[in-house]
């Protein structure tokens, strides 16, 4: 049997509610039935449950079974990360899951969204009658059996509570997850509608001199090479395409200052076995541009239900990136999505301004922390710290301005460092 602890919650008329959770009610919520609440640490025995609730939770693909069981196996387990799943359910029926994990560190035992580095979105799945059902004002006291049930089990207790990247709306409900009280997350996320039409679409989000921009960077782009839009038709060449992508992109976070996040342990390999494990592929879609025999331009993106995802993308960054590879790739992903009948297109986290150019508004995530215990005190203070001092920086344009130029040189003097020491490797000078 899985291992499971459960327990009946108090209806709505005993739960004792809290201010916070007060504050976000403006119209009184039906009474829930009693809640089970079962937590499993083993994601096989919740594996069944898991994949029949996806099929109709509100959700995002970053809350897939399979999306989090790749992360598990190829980052979480390297660095002693412990799922610890939560589902609630009413009358036997499935009510939401929460992908919850502990991960250690030297300092404190943290409470965090399974997968939380790599998925752009942390949210709960919920059930399509969830908020009907369960309306947010009761799901702090919800919460409160959650987490004293979490603190019972020896492998499961943490000092310090941090959910990050969670977006306000789930599906078409609101994300009861904000009623723990919140605060922006530095960054926010972009998506669009798309039309019926490529050239409906195209016309609506561009103006006529830009679409005549774009026609004359094509058509030089093309002066270099003929223009080839292609999708791997196998494995080998899916890992390819991948291996050029992860280059091309080192390349450029090497240059902006940033860290590579492909040197993380798992993360190339977490990567790799997406595009080509039989359960993932259906989720991935790989695409690069030819520009004669150059690659211009690599994307991995990610399709579920009438969605795709834009989540990692890269372009040469020699003479070629006068003429916009990236531009053109995102044109034809754009143009991929539309013939397929998806009906919006996510470019996910991040404030890089080409989203702005397609998208009419950012959606904002949020994040809540808070400490459980003396040592997560230690811990909460200066990483509260941490998150509203970069929220302020990414939000000021004038700092954000200043941070990236910095940023910018101290990675253009990496670069040039590791350029010298790889033309003489026999120095040994620090």
């Amino acid at each position: 049997m899985p291992r499971a602890d459960s327990l009946k919650l108090a209806s709505y008329e005993e739960a004792n509610l809290d201010a916070p959770a007060k504050a976000y009610v403006s119209v009184a919520s039906p009474l829930p039935a009693p809640i089970e609440i079962a937590v499993y640490e083993n994601l096989p025995d919740v594996e069944s449950d898991w994949r029949a609730f996806e099929q109709q939770a509100d959700c995002t693909v970053f809350q897939t079974f399979d999306w989090l069981a790749t992360w598990q196996r190829h980052v979480g387990a390297r660095s002693d990360v412990r799922p610890a799943i939560v589902v609630g359910r009413a009358g036997g029926d499935v009510l939401f899951i929460l992908p919850l994990a502990i991960r250690k560190s030297r300092s404190a035992r943290q409470l965090v969204w399974l997968g939380s580095d790599l998925c752009d979105y942390n949210a709960p799945l919920l059930a399509p009658q969830f908020s009907s059902r369960l309306g947010t004002r009761p799901f702090c006291e919800v919460w409160r059996h959650i987490v004293e049930t979490l603190q019972t089990r020896p492998d499961l207790r943490y000092d310090l509570v941090h959910l990050e990247k969670m977006p306000a709306i789930v599906g078409a409900q609101p994300n009861p997850m904000l009623v723990l009280g919140v605060a922006a997350n530095p960054s926010g996320a972009y998506s669009t509608p798309l039309a019926e039409t490529w050239d409906a679409f195209y016309r609506a989000k561009r103006s006529s001199a830009t679409r005549r921009r774009d026609r004359t960077k094509l058509r030089r782009l093309a002066e270099l090479g003929a223009l080839e839009l292609v999708h791997p038709r196998d494995d080998k060449e899916s890992l390819a395409a991948l291996d050029m992508l992860v280059a091309q992109k080192s390349r450029a976070l090497l240059q902006m200052g940033a860290g590579n996040l492909f040197a993380r342990p798992g993360y190339l390999e977490f990567y790799r076995a997406l595009a080509t494990d039989p359960r993932t592929k259906p989720l991935v879609h790989i695409s690069h541009l030819n520009c004669g025999p150059r690659v211009a331009a690599v994307n991995l993106g990610l399709t579920f239900r009438s969605t795709y995802y834009h989540l990692l993308a890269s372009y040469d960054a020699g003479q070629i990136s006068r003429f916009g590879p990236g531009a053109a790739h995102l044109h034809d992903l754009l143009h991929y999505a539309i013939d397929r009948g998806l009906k919006m297109f996510d470019f996910t986290i991040g404030d890089e301004s080409y989203k702005r150019d397609w998208c009419d508004g950012t959606q904002k995530l949020y994040d809540h922390l808070s400490a459980a215990t003396w040592r997560g005190m230690v811990v909460f203070v200066p990483g509260a710290a941490k998150l509203w001092l970069k929220r302020q920086i990414k939000q000021t344009p004038v700092l954000w301005k200043a941070f990236s130029a910095a940023r910018k040189l101290y990675g253009s003097l990496m670069h040039g460092a590791s350029r010298s020491k790889a033309k003489a490797p026999g120095d040994t000078n620090p």
